[in-house]
């Protein structure tokens, strides 16, 4: 009644006075049932002031807030009912105090009384009411107040948070996704929380931004958020890391090319989700479309900037979901990186205008191979990891070819994965490598093996020294030398023998695989060349047998040489004779393989001549075995013109010498039946005579044409030989003194 009158005589003074005292002797006093009373008194005076009370809203509402932390908790239920009095009388003009009241509020969201969390829950209401319905509330002062509130660890308060966020999402007039960096990390934070009532308003909240986000991607900060993005990626709860990788795929498609100043991280929050088994089955397919959609905004105009101006100007076109593969299966598997120091948060706002981007390859390149040297990650990862290198190698070679002396060890390595795909990935990429035009523009590694620089996993092979004739040594200086080799090629031909050298598992297991496969990636010509140039100069002779007759079924055998056999068949070209004679001098180091290389490319005086040697050499049950699969192998269709050549026998008369020489050299067993059985049926030459004058030694013509020095090849195998025999009489004698040892 007092108010009244004075409000009637507008006496503002001693509305003042009055409402000091009731705060000051009253709300705030040291006894409670004054506090009490001083508390009722103030909404009373807010209840008399009406609409005036706006004028003294600060008054009435900072000892009542004062009162929100006392430790009765019925006085903090009648601070609540008092605040309560107040906003309902001053509504909009409540609105400037709204930060302290909201302070306040988020307290007794979190107030242990039910009763007082009750009268805070109807004062929540009603403020939301007023700005619901209010056009002047400032969003920008209120920004700063929710981002700090907003991590709160309290069930209630993150509720209250919650609640709040999803009203002034629905105030058409209050744009809050211009502030989400502000706020999404502790949306995030607090969608991990125990309480599934707390988490389903949590997804509401970020699926109604994803929605607005989608409807106006150009007023969307997207960089702003990406590292955000790439930590939840990472997070250890699942609905955290869903959520996550579903915004970065929608990011990646509706932002392009502004993402990949991110890619780095954004690689490394992904690539280990790849390998997920079904129980992620979801996380790992939106993961597989966030990981394709990213690969497609590499583009080879990123190969074409200028080095001081790591920037240029290209649309950020989103990229359609359907133009995106099915995802892959895959299996468990995970790896972490510091995305920190991957990613150094720019600022690059979204718009539909064109947009500066740098592609960070330098990073990309990093997490990738983090990933290749991490033992523990999946093979759905590592074969993602191997095709952004591969794409890489594609659309960007010239700056790929910086990393490639980094990276080449690595992949090396990667050959010995149990995996066949990811080796036949790896292959891709090494073979990308070999016969990238980039390779030669660069001018990185080695053109031949002497140039090679050293390296742990490197063949240090020795100069060239051995007496060759005309023919051989342009076959070894041509090594290799089409156009679609570079520097790399040569030396990957180098590592790779160094690779089955020291892994005699990985030759024995996937030899013949790997090299199979790199005859239909590269040339196949060009491989066979240079390894045989590398072998007639390696020092470990055990392992250059064991290579060549590698190279050797796979020559007779593989159906992906059919091209190169039929070049060595006939030794038309100087090319074919220059590759025989370069094969043949690295077949030398076994002489069955020789023998047999003789029978491809027909020359089968050569190959008497070979067997006549062989009584000087030592004849072991490996030899033996040697010339079992030899005499197999001449019933195999690749022979097929051989055996026809049987039924010429006045022309062939040194292949039929030939063949009874293995005859002679079995033992008695299924192989000399065998072969004895196929020269029971070679016809009387008396029978086999024909009137055609014009057929004559179409075999000695051919050689003649040839202008091969079969002599000097016959010595060639002597030499080779001599070696192999005193290099066994030398292991023999290692052998023998280190038996002593043990019996002494």
């Amino acid at each position: 009644r007092l108010v009244r009158e004075f409000v009637a005589q507008n006496n503002t003074s001693q509305i003042k006075h009055v409402i000091q005292i009731l705060s000051q002797e009253f709300a705030l006093s040291q006894h409670p049932h004054s506090r009490k009373g001083g508390l009722i008194g103030l909404a009373a005076c807010s209840i008399a002031l009406g609409k005036d009370s706006g004028l003294y809203l600060k008054e009435l509402i900072e000892p009542v807030l004062t009162c929100f932390n006392d430790a009765d908790s019925r006085l903090r239920y009648y601070a609540c009912e008092a605040l309560y009095n107040i906003v309902k009388v001053a509504r909009g003009s409540v609105l400037p105090h709204f930060n302290v009241l909201f302070d306040g509020l988020s307290k007794l969201a979190a107030d242990p009384d039910p009763n007082v969390k009750s009268g805070s829950e109807l004062l929540d209401r009603l403020l939301k009411d007023i700005v619901t319905e209010s056009n002047h509330f400032d969003l920008v002062g209120f920004i700063p107040l929710l981002r700090e509130r907003i991590y709160s660890n309290n069930q209630y308060a993150r509720q209250f948070i919650i609640s709040w966020i999803l009203v002034l999402e629905s105030v058409p007039d209050i744009n809050l996704l211009d502030y989400l960096p502000e706020i999404l990390d502790g949306l995030f934070q607090i969608l991990g929380d125990n309480s599934k009532e707390i988490r389903k308003m949590c997804e509401v909240a970020l699926g109604e931004f994803l929605k607005e986000i989608k409807k106006n991607p150009s007023s969307v900060k997207f960089a702003e958020m990406a590292n955000i993005l790439v930590i939840h990626c990472q997070a250890a709860d699942d609905l955290i890391q869903l959520t996550a990788m579903c915004w970065m795929r929608e990011f990646i498609q509706l932002a392009g090319r502004v993402m990949l100043p991110y890619s780095s991280g954004i690689l490394t929050a992904v690539l280990p989700c790849l390998s997920y088994d079904d129980r992620k089955k979801n996380i790992k397919e939106v993961a597989n479309v966030c990981n394709q959609s990213l690969m497609k905004l590499v583009i080879p105009e990123d190969d074409e900037m200028d080095e001081a101006k790591q920037s240029m100007t290209l649309p950020a076109e989103p990229i359609s979901e359907e133009s995106l593969s099915k995802p892959e299966a895959a299996s468990s598997g995970r790896s972490k990186l510091d995305i920190t120091a991957l990613n150094q948060p720019l600022c690059f706002p979204c718009s539909s205008e064109r947009i500066p981007v740098t592609l960070n390859l330098d990073g990309i390149v990093q997490v990738l191979d983090c990933h290749l040297h991490d033992t523990s990650i999946g093979m759905m990862t590592r074969i993602a990891v191997l095709k952004w290198l591969y794409h890489l190698y594609i659309k960007t070679p010239r700056k790929m070819f910086r990393h490639a002396d980094s990276l080449f060890p690595i992949l090396l390595r990667t050959l010995s994965d149990e995996s066949d795909e990811v080796i036949l990935k790896d292959l891709e990429v090494l073979a990308e490598i070999a016969s990238s035009p980039a390779g030669h523009t660069e001018g990185h590694g080695p053109s031949n093996g002497s140039d090679a620089r050293p390296s742990p996993v490197e063949l240090h092979v020795p100069g060239r020294a051995s007496p060759l004739s005309s023919s051989g040594m342009k076959g070894l200086e041509c090594s290799p030398s089409t156009p679609t080799m570079n520097s790399y090629f040569y030396k990957f031909m180098i590592n790779l023998l160094k690779r089955f050298s020291s892994e005699r598992k990985l030759l024995e297991a996937r030899g013949a695989f790997i090299i199979r496969q790199l005859c239909l990636l590269l040339n196949a010509e060009n491989i066979f060349h240079s390894m045989a140039d590398i072998l007639l100069r390696e020092e470990d002779l055990k392992f250059a047998s064991t290579m060549v007759h590698t190279l050797n079924t796979i020559l007779l055998t593989s159906s992906e040489l059919f091209q190169l056999r039929n070049q060595l068949k006939d030794l038309k070209t100087p090319e074919s004779r220059n590759l025989f004679c370069c094969l043949y001098r690295s077949w030398c180091h076994n002489p069955v393989t020789t023998v047999s290389l003789c029978f491809l490319t027909q020359n089968y005086k050569h190959a008497y001549d070979l067997i006549q040697k062989f009584g000087d050499l030592e004849v072991t049950v490996d030899f033996l075995t040697e010339v079992d699969k030899l005499v197999q192998l001449i019933e195999c269709p690749i022979f097929t013109y051989l055996r026809l050549q049987l039924l010429d026998v006045k022309n062939n008369p040194y292949l039929i010498k030939a063949l009874y020489g293995l005859l002679m050299l079995l033992p008695q067993s299924s192989a000399f039946q065998l072969l004895s059985h196929r020269l029971q049926c070679v016809p009387n030459p008396e029978l086999m005579q024909t009137t055609d004058s014009t057929k004559s030694s179409a075999g000695l013509k051919r050689m003649t044409a040839s202008n091969i020095d079969y002599t000097e090849l016959l010595q060639h195998f002597e030499k080779v030989q001599n070696k192999h025999l005193e290099a066994r009489h030398q292991r023999a004698g290692r052998a023998e003194q280190l038996d002593r040892r043990v019996v002494l």
